[in-house]
């Protein structure tokens, strides 16, 4: 696959797909329909799938003006949580094995600038005390793998929820799951 180019290969969508540094489709650059489909991990009938024209949203449903975008209200804090923990795991995840001392600088000061920006000020008065006490481990993506799930497993202690085994953190956020 490393001798692939990126515009020679279609994946399932149609889409060009994205590799990484190390000549393997990239999880986070591609649809997952397309990952499955370049790895060889997609059955036919997913195939037949994909080409089917994608749901019509009825014209009430959209915002004035767009064939395409839905009315919505601003996230709440559960589904702003949810999906700025994605982002963060899935950062990790792409995060170099031996970074560079300014790729660990950058990290580091993204962590402690994000916990001044984000947008639930609790939330973040929170993370930016957790970052006090629990200075972000950025030497390795293994390191910040981990420390990144032991932040948000604080979190999910605070809010009673179920922890994540952490020894998981990469099968959940950089290789996938066996299928």
């Amino acid at each position: 696959m490393s001798s692939r180019s990126t515009e020679e290969t279609k994946g399932l969508t149609g889409r060009t797909v994205v590799y990484d540094e190390d000549g393997k489709p990239c999880r986070a650059c591609n649809t997952l329909e397309d990952f499955r489909f370049v790895t060889g991990k997609v059955t036919t009938s997913k195939i037949a799938a994909a080409g089917k024209p994608a749901k019509t949203m009825p014209e009430e449903s959209l915002i004035p003006g767009s064939r395409s975008y839905e009315r919505t209200n601003p996230p709440d804090v559960n589904e702003l949580g949810k999906s700025t923990w994605n982002f963060l795991h899935s950062m990790t995840a792409q995060y170099p094995k031996e970074p560079s001392p300014v790729q660990k600088t950058e990290m580091s000061n993204f962590l402690h600038l994000f916990s001044r920006v984000y947008p639930c000020n609790w939330c973040a008065k929170d993370f930016e005390k957790y970052l006090k006490e629990n200075a972000p481990k950025v030497n390795s993506r293994e390191e910040l793998g981990r420390w990144m799930c032991e932040a948000h497993n604080s979190v999910n202690v605070k809010l009673r929820k179920e922890k994540f085994n952490c020894d998981f953190w990469e099968k959940r956020w950089r290789e996938g799951w066996e299928e």
